[in-house]
């Protein structure tokens, strides 16, 4: 990614219903030079999906848990079954004492439970370790104006 591309993927966070026309003026190109740029993003993989940012508590998601997974057996083929529990929203491989890392929206701490319950149904998870946020100070997506730091 060059510097245009740069600053195009960061209006797109902002506002990702933008005009190519205002993301044109904004970096100094055409509607259809940033059309073109956006595409080419899309093709390669920066740009994943565009989707919708919504507040979990206005969903009657109040209840969020970072869960640790622990198992018996290596979970690196247990992707599916992870996905298949519509409240996690990541489930990362990690390494560590743990094996798999997940985030769990629910309504309620019962809901929360039930959750850990259909965790331990999974093949292979031997126990959990559930951290509940009380606050979230904030939370953001990686910037594409900061390079990644080195060293």
């Amino acid at each position: 990614m060059d510097d245009m591309d740069r600053k195009i993927v960061a209006l797109l966070q902002e506002d990702a219903t933008q005009a190519y026309a205002a993301i044109g003026r904004a970096v100094g190109l055409s509607a259809g030079a940033a059309h073109e740029r956006v595409r080419k993003l899309r093709e390669r993989g920066v740009i994943r999906r565009t989707t919708v940012d919504v507040d979990p508590a206005a969903l009657g998601r109040d209840v969020l848990a970072f869960v640790m997974v622990d198992s018996s057996a290596w979970m690196g083929d247990s992707a599916a079954d992870f996905a298949a529990i519509p409240e996690l929203q990541e489930a990362h491989v990690i390494a560590g004492s743990a094996a798999v890392l997940v985030k769990v929206r629910t309504a309620t701490t019962e809901q929360l439970q039930d959750v850990l319950r259909r965790l331990y149904a999974i093949e292979g998870v031997s126990g959990t370790q559930a951290t509940v946020a009380l606050e979230t100070f904030f939370e953001r997506p990686p910037s594409p104006l900061e390079p990644p730091r080195v060293g």
